[in-house]
């Protein structure tokens, strides 16, 4: 009898192509081109042949420092195609910060762009190429044609491959401390993207619109996905909320992934989805409840989600009914993946709150660092970090970080909990809520809010005495016109912690 197959045998591309050449694989929001998956996998041929050139061979390390454009599409194929491992970088890294991540990666070969050359020749100890014409030796030209040119190489050969070899190197935001670069196997992104179906569903004439950066797994995982389901993605090289909208309508999108920022966005810019639309899928950071409502009122199919670079993307997502029930649900974990909720050795209860540890075919075998690997991973998976809950139903609530815990005279403070109560008061479009060292009470609650119009520090803290316990109502307060944020979405919290440490405010006693 014949052993079974170690499926997928070669990149996602090459066994797409074969079932379904003249579908529509990507459409260029900025200009309107069209590729057919014959198309794509042509242009990937000649890139795979221009890296292999370059040196990039089966398990060879190659960075991509280059923002969300086609570009991204083509090297992402390429790369799998030749079986070697793409490293995510993110362009809008300082020097330093970018030059630690290349050198903990191990490069063999940096791919730039025309805006990225200079930085990346500061930073690389290997070869550099960039998907423009170089400006400046030593950069070599890895297909300086027009976006989704055909290179004149001969087609590069897909490399076989199995499910284990890594594919794609992602650095976590780092909000709270360095960012863990996290291995993701062949086998990671097919099961994500498995998952996710079953969760979303599938239509022949799916288009999802990427608008986030590629670097992170939220612009990613459409690549990969669309890939294997034999959809289309609809590429925009930056998120505006005018232009947006009108890309949403103007292309049948019937999938999007945003941020909750860029979702309130564009309802503060009068969208009206179009009855295609099939999902939101909203991530990156806690949907608010408010938010969630809006979307109820106004027709916009949201899907609240919590997700892990180390999970490829979404562990549990909500569903449109779920969340109108329940707007500060997750939902339920995706089919394959497992969530336990722990405090220390010991499972929680439903309704207990523990640390969230995941498990399941999604779940990185583990990070550059092998000391962080074993420090993350147990018997029942990966530590995540993250405190939560789940009810009798088995839908997942999700409170914060372990870290982001703010321990005030002895009582502890879930962060989420303040920004919830927050939120309800009329004035606050958002908040940001964070410990600062006191010599009194070891920590303080401290709140960066956005306010909807004019706000009293007065007023909000006696708003919140009516919701919260005395010691969770925050003692420092500042205003700002909006959160620090990472580029994935997520509250930048050691730029919250800045602005309002020297803030000593007024609790309104």
């Amino acid at each position: 009898m014949r052993a079974p197959v170690d499926w997928p045998t070669r990149d996602l591309l090459t066994h797409r192509v074969a079932a379904t050449p003249d579908r529509t694989v990507l459409v260029d929001a900025d200009d309107g081109r069209t590729w057919t998956y014959r198309d794509l996998d042509a242009a990937v041929d000649g890139t795979a042949a221009e890296l292999a050139a370059l040196g990039a061979t089966s398990g060879s390390q190659v960075g991509l420092l280059v923002d969300t454009r086609v570009a991204v599409v083509r090297t992402v194929h390429a790369a799998m195609r030749l079986n070697a491992t793409l490293v995510l970088l993110n362009p809008e890294l300082a020097p330093g910060e970018l030059h630690d991540q290349v050198d903990r990666a191990d490069l063999d070969l940096l791919v730039c762009e025309r805006d990225t050359e200079t930085l990346a020749v500061e930073v690389a100890d290997c070869p550099v190429a960039s998907v423009d014409e170089p400006g400046q030796a030593p950069v070599e030209s890895l297909d300086a044609e027009a976006e989704g040119a055909e290179s004149a190489d001969p087609p590069a050969v897909p490399v076989q491959r199995g499910r284990d070899d890594v594919q794609v190197i992602v650095f976590t935001s780092g909000t709270t401390g360095a960012p863990k670069g996290v291995r993701l196997t062949a086998g990671n992104l097919v099961a994500s993207a498995t998952a996710s179906a079953f969760r979303l569903g599938v239509q022949r004439g799916d288009r999802w619109l990427v608008c986030l950066p590629t670097y992170h797994m939220g612009g990613l995982a459409p690549l990969i996905r669309s890939t294997l389901y034999g959809t289309a993605v609809v590429l925009q090289r930056s998120f505006d909320a005018d232009e947006t909208r009108r890309v949403l309508a103007d292309y049948d999108v019937t999938g999007v992934s945003l941020v909750p920022t860029m979702l309130k966005r564009l309802l503060d810019a009068g969208w009206d989805p179009s009855s295609d639309l099939r999902f939101v899928l909203v991530g990156g950071a806690p949907t608010p409840p408010e938010l969630v409502q809006r979307c109820e009122r106004q027709g916009v199919p949201v899907h609240p989600t919590y997700g892990l670079t180390e999970a490829a993307s979404q562990v549990a997502t909500a569903t449109p009914d779920q969340a109108f029930d329940h707007p500060d649900t997750v939902g339920q974990p995706l089919v394959t993946t497992d969530v336990t909720v722990v405090d220390g050795d010991e499972v929680c209860d439903p309704g207990e709150v523990g640390e969230l540890v995941v498990d399941g075919p999604t779940i990185t075998p583990g990070y550059l660092d092998e000391g962080a690997t074993r420090e993350a991973f147990a018997d029942r998976g990966l530590h995540t970090g993250d405190l939560g809950y789940r009810d009798e139903d088995g839908r997942l609530w999700v409170l914060g970080r372990m870290d982001d815990a703010v321990v005030t005279g002895g009582e502890t403070v879930h962060p989420e909990t303040v920004v919830d109560a927050l939120r309800e008061h009329p004035a606050v479009s958002d908040a940001a809520v964070v410990g600062l060292d006191d010599p009194e009470w070891g920590q303080r609650v401290a709140a960066l809010v956005v306010p909807e119009g004019a706000v009293d520090t007065g007023d909000l803290a006696a708003h919140c005495r009516e919701r919260l316990a005395p010691y969770e109502v925050p003692k420092t307060w500042a205003v700002a016109d909006a959160l620090p944020r990472t580029p994935s979405g997520t509250v930048d919290r050691e730029a919250v912690r800045e602005r309002l440490d020297g803030e000593w405010g007024s609790d309104g006693n």
